[in-house]
């Protein structure tokens, strides 16, 4: 095996260390020089365990600055079986729940690595081909609330949320042979409100594609499945407007199927056939559409009333707009910082 200077080496000859540079060169080409540098000493860093957990850290924090990381982590000999072997590395830690923050902290690095190979349109379905999503499975079926497993959770979240951000139909007719719906239903009902909004995004696109409507409207113990927990979510405690939105959509996109727009006419939580929500709906135009639609779709009476409430708050605000704010007192107007 090389040693890390060994490896530094073999690779700078190929992209030799900015100093080396022609005095000629444009400083952006220096700049992209030492850029690459540092990208290629952290990757490389990935394959020697002494220096991992700092090359792991660095990349996950700077990976925005590297248009090509997820090529270059994908095709680097070694470097996906080293970021896997992160991932498993904190299995034996799951059950009984013992991670405590700073292996999390290590692994959810790894993971943000992950979520950037899952996001490029280059490595994406190399990913999905590779059935890499299955392990994280194992983080998305864990309970315990501590911030070492939310954190995880969430982060294991991201990579599957930038699978289907890309509305790719062999990434939903993959994720639907496995048992992430099962998962992100778990999460919807029991987790933190960041990783509830996150799992309802996932359902929600997978939802958006006919495959995925057809699979959760396939059975009626599906269908009830993910309505029941979406009727917990809108009806338990007060969502948020971000979470809410998600829900809506699911629910609009559910009344798209037959059978399940018959069953919505019994099942549909009341919250959102009354004025429960009308203040997040004055905020938020497609919020209020989506609500709106849904309640047409399923014959609902009340989409009259719930419309005209809103326009006469609408008017209100319109004849009684915020004024802007005025100068502080004695006006002494506050320079900007």
């Amino acid at each position: 095996s090389y040693s890390f200077c060994t490896l530094l080496s073999l690779n700078m000859a190929e992209h030799p260390h900015p100093h080396g540079a022609v005095q000629g060169d444009e400083q952006g080409e220096q700049a992209q020089q030492a850029g690459n540098y540092k990208l290629f000493t952290n990757v490389i860093g990935l394959l020697v365990s002494d220096h991992r957990e700092h090359a792991l850290y660095e990349l996950s924090k700077k990976r925005e600055q590297y248009p090509d990381l997820a090529p270059t982590l994908w095709y680097s000999v070694g470097v996906m079986a080293a970021l896997l072997q992160e991932v498993i590395s904190v299995y034996n830690l799951l059950h009984p729940a013992d991670l405590a923050g700073p292996a999390s902290n290590r692994v959810c690095n790894a993971l943000a690595l992950l979520q950037c190979v899952a996001s490029h349109p280059e490595t994406r379905m190399l990913c999905i081909r590779a059935h890499l999503p299955l392990f994280l499975y194992p983080f998305l079926n864990t309970a315990t609330k501590t911030r070492p497993f939310e954190y995880l959770r969430l982060t294991s979240l991201g990579v599957i949320g930038a699978l289907v951000k890309a509305d790719d139909a062999e990434v939903v007719r993959f994720l639907l042979s496995t048992e992430i719906i099962p998962l992100c239903l778990r999460i919807m009902e029991t987790g933190s409100e960041l990783s509830k909004t996150v799992a309802t995004f996932i359902v929600q696109k997978i939802l958006l594609f006919d495959i995925g409507l057809q699979y959760l409207c396939a059975t009626p113990e599906r269908f009830y499945a993910v309505s029941t927990v979406l009727s917990k979510m809108t009806t338990s405690e007060k969502p948020p407007a971000r979470l809410l939105k998600h829900v809506i959509r699911c629910y609009l996109r559910l009344s798209d199927h037959s059978r399940a727009r018959d069953a919505l006419k019994h099942c549909l939580p009341e919250q959102l056939r009354d004025a429960t929500f009308s203040d997040y709906l004055g905020d938020d135009l497609g919020m209020r559409r989506w609500l709106f639609q849904l309640l047409l779709n399923i014959g609902d009476p009340n989409v009259t009333a719930l419309q005209q409430q809103q326009q006469q708050q609408q008017q209100v605000v319109n004849q009684n707009p915020t004024p802007p704010p005025g100068p502080p007192p004695g006006g002494m107007m506050v320079q900007p910082h």
